[in-house]
């Protein structure tokens, strides 16, 4: 266990941003260009069908998407299943949990997501492949917890 956290911080060090970005940018532009950039990532695959172990480009499962996703926007951590990227990134408070382009986890960490807005979240459905879904009530009762993008 100790070994595996220790590949992932040492995956999540590698991370950088995205190509071109200005270090003198503030936080929140920064964020939000990077949100764009994440935006554009996911609905350029969305309709693509689900296949267990995929990172696209034609097919993808949930951290497939999530990794990819992340990949295209200078975001560099090693493709893992969802309950270790769980573990590896950073916690997220209350307030900012539904903030655009936190991750979701839902089913026991079985399950992820890009969170798009508060009302839904982009993710690889076993039935219906990449989309982008509604928090309805049955997303909702199945949250296992949200985690902050790295950096």
């Amino acid at each position: 266990m100790r070994r595996s956290a220790l590949i992932c911080m040492a995956g999540l060090s590698l991370l950088s941003m995205r190509p071109g970005a200005v270090l003198a940018e503030s936080q929140t532009e920064t964020r939000a260009g990077l949100w764009d950039g994440l935006k554009a990532s996911a609905d350029r695959y969305l309709g693509r069908p689900y296949v267990w172990g995929a990172v696209g480009l034609k097919s993808f499962d949930c951290s497939g998407f999530v990794w990819r996703v992340l990949f295209e926007n200078g975001i560099l951590i090693k493709r893992t299943t969802a309950r270790k990227l769980y573990m590896c990134l950073p916690k997220v408070s209350a307030p900012e949990r539904q903030r655009p382009g936190n991750i979701v986890f839902f089913n026991s960490l079985k399950h992820c997501g890009i969170v798009a807005e508060p009302e839904s979240f982009y993710h690889a459905e076993t039935t219906n492949g990449t989309r982008l879904s509604r928090f309805t009530s049955y997303w909702r009762n199945r949250v296992s917890g949200y985690r902050a993008l790295p950096g």
